[in-house]
């Protein structure tokens, strides 16, 4: 068992039967350098490769590579070479024959040799219809064709790079890279590769044998093999950018577990009126079974992920006297959302419309997450202060499926309550926010949306496209919805939200929303694309 090495290195090629490691060393012996083209042309690119890695590891060998282009015959320019040019081909009928009707032409020189011999034999000026036959003109012409052809098939090249697109358009040549080395001997050169341990072990150092063992350097600059690990969607790398700017900024995070929620949660509570056109089966997803959801109620789970999230801004903000909170009355905020809508409330007229109960408690995919934000407002009305929420997580839309649009994507959102807050406070915020992503010098258009007013649409200029495109919506809440849920006046809330598809398709350059989500994406852009930082300009 002395030694316990793995056996000399390298392995003789067996599929072969050839030592081509041994075969270099012994060629390199006679003449130096040796140009692998020509003193080993039969052995493949990769296994001399191989071979002559193995010994310029050991600095047997030292090797130089040259890239060249190599013109490749095909199969029917192989033909050519044989049996003659299909112009030529023609010709040579039309001379033994004296003349030949125009239709018997494919039964003498066959279908293909006649539709292609035929054009250029008359661009040759070789022959020439007489009625509806061909007839001679040249009595001796050269066969150039088959001749470049000939010459490309003993040199592999062609210098005439203006014929060499005209064969490739007539797909009779192609091109590829050919490698070939060109290899010296080395400082440690020798006539045999010598024996080489891998191992270290107990017996080598018991008997001495490690002292007189020519041990395998280590090849620092081997590949290591490629790992199957997993790796983070490209979406949920941008999200985590997106989480940190706003935990840098004091927000908390919501719980967005339910994607099915209430049409009260998604609709009513966001003072949407139950005829507006985003309630059609064309614009949201209705769930069937079952029909209906309960009357808003106490949610512990979700409550509990809430307190879990908002503990340590609790802490951050906590006063020594201990503040009374006022109990959520799901009752009276359910009557208060009718009494606005259908009667007017709060100051507010109201959209004055018999309000369907049946209608508010239909099940939905969520639309957006502003129903998320709406339940935490609700919850904010126990102990009115200043807050600030985010959530960004996936929601739903009954919308055609094309390169910028999906039925689901994520959404982007986030609500800061205090008082005295201004619409001017609100796009100064935004201008920071989106200055953390690197976008500068915003614009802002006035918009409409049932539960916000005003409302503006954000602009962000472009500089690949180079034009000002929409990358937000933004507002104050209305205080037809603020107020129902017990919410002081004085206390107000900005909310703004952009889609997590956009940046990301810009940031790793994806022109086709459906080749990053869905069931078509390719798994090795998932797992080559690297981490992405929303830097500044």
């Amino acid at each position: 068992m002395a030694g316990r090495n793995r056996g000399p290195v390298p392995v003789p090629l067996e599929a072969q039967n050839r030592n081509l490691t041994q075969e270099v060393l012994d060629a390199l012996d006679i003449k130096s350098p040796l140009q692998t083209s020509e003193d080993f042309p039969s052995i493949p690119q990769p296994e001399i490769k191989a071979a002559l890695d193995r010994l310029a590891s050991r600095s047997m060998v030292q090797y130089d590579t040259h890239e060249t282009d190599q013109v490749i015959l095909t199969k029917e320019s192989e033909t050519i070479v044989a049996d003659g040019s299909h112009e030529f081909k023609v010709w040579d009928a039309v001379r033994q024959a004296g003349k030949i009707p125009i239709k018997e032409l494919p039964k003498v020189v066959g279908a293909d040799s006649a539709k292609v011999g035929q054009g250029n034999a008359f661009k040759n000026k070789w022959i020439k219809k007489d009625g509806d036959s061909l007839v001679l003109v040249a009595k001796e012409v050269k066969d150039t064709t088959k001749d470049i052809l000939k010459d490309i098939q003993e040199t592999k090249s062609l210098s005439d790079t203006k014929l060499l697109n005209d064969l490739k358009k007539r797909k009779l040549v192609t091109t590829s890279k050919v490698l070939t080395y060109t290899v010296t001997k080395g400082p440690k050169y020798a006539k045999e590769m010598p024996v080489e341990v891998t191992d270290l072990t107990a017996d080598m150092l018991a008997n001495g044998a490690w002292e007189m063992a020519n041990f395998k350097p280590y090849n620092f600059n081997a590949l290591g093999a490629s790992q199957n690990a997993g790796t983070l969607h490209p979406l949920n790398k941008v999200r985590q950018e997106f989480r940190n700017i706003f935990f840098n900024q004091g927000f908390v995070e919501m719980p967005t577990g339910h994607y099915v929620d209430s049409g009260f949660w998604n609709f009513d509570a966001l003072f949407v009126p139950q005829q507006h056109p985003a309630r059609d089966m064309q614009d949201t997803f209705f769930i069937s079974d079952p029909p209906k959801a309960d009357k808003p109620r106490p949610d512990p789970e979700t409550e509990a992920q809430m307190d879990a999230m908002e503990a340590g801004y609790k802490r951050l903000f906590a006063t020594p006297e201990k503040k009374e909170t006022k109990p959520r009355n799901y009752e009276e905020y359910w009557q208060n959302i009718k009494e606005v809508h259908q009667n007017g409330a709060f100051g507010s007229i109201g959209y004055r419309y018999p309000w369907s109960e049946d209608e508010c408690l239909r099940l939905v995919l969520r639309t957006h997450t502003t129903a998320v934000s709406t339940w935490v407002l609700h919850r904010l009305a126990e102990d009115p202060r200043p807050a600030r929420y985010f959530s960004i997580d996936r929601v739903f839309r009954n919308e055609t499926v094309d390169a910028t649009h999906l039925a689901e994507f994520h959404q982007i959102e986030g609500v800061i309550a205090d008082f005295g807050l201004t619409l001017g406070g609100l796009m100064r915020f935004l201008e920071d926010f989106f200055s953390k992503m690197g976008i500068e010098g915003l614009r802002f258009k006035p918009a409409y949306n049932p539960y916000t007013e005003p409302s503006m649409e954000v602009f962000g200029y472009h500089v690949g496209l180079g034009k000002w495109v929409e990358i937000g919506n933004s507002g104050m809440f209305r205080p037809e919805m603020l107020e129902p849920m017990g919410l002081p006046k004085d206390l107000r809330v900005y909310g703004f939200g952009l889609s997590l598809e956009r940046p990301t398709m810009i940031k790793y350059g994806v022109s086709n929303i459906r080749e990053l989500l869905g069931h078509k994406v390719d798994l090795g852009f998932i797992e080559s694309n690297a981490a992405v930082r929303l830097d500044k300009n």
